[in-house]
């Protein structure tokens, strides 16, 4: 038994944070960046929040779009959870797939704030961002192995 409780931890969470990212785990896993977001320690765990609720928003509606277009690509069923391994991959993938897409240089973890307000601007909305090649990099993004 760990002793940890789960439940008390969730709920600490939810209070904790008012708009939940949803390329956290991409900021955690050091993938991506976003200069909208604010890292949170809890319970001896980091989380990240959003700290602007249109910026929320337009990440929301990318990521719920990158899981319809990656739920083929990554052979996942519609009607099974994410494991975290593909959401890692759809997150991380997206992000850098994104930054192709939009011609930007690969210096840095990408801003995915940023990538999208720029994808808004040249294609208009989230929908028309071009999935086809955003897709590849999901695909081919590999997770960093366990030690």
């Amino acid at each position: 038994m760990s002793g940890y409780n789960e439940e008390a931890y969730r709920q600490a969470r939810s209070s904790a944070i008012a708009l939940p990212c949803p390329f956290e785990r991409a900021l955690l896993a050091r993938c991506a960046s976003c200069y909208k977001a604010r890292k949170l320690l809890l319970a001896e765990r980091e989380a990240i929040t959003c700290t602007e609720a249109a910026a929320n928003a337009l990440c929301q509606d990318y990521h719920r779009a990158l899981h319809e277009n990656a739920r083929f690509a990554l052979h996942m069923d519609p009607n099974q959870p994410w494991p975290f391994g593909k959401e890692i991959r759809a997150q991380c993938g997206g992000a850098l797939g994104l930054r192709e897409a939009l011609g930007r240089p690969d210096t840095d973890p990408p801003d995915i704030a940023q990538l999208i307000a720029e994808g808004l601007a040249r294609h208009g909305e989230v929908a028309a961002f071009p999935y086809s090649e955003i897709m590849r990099a999901v695909v081919h993004y590999e997770p960093r192995k366990r030690r």
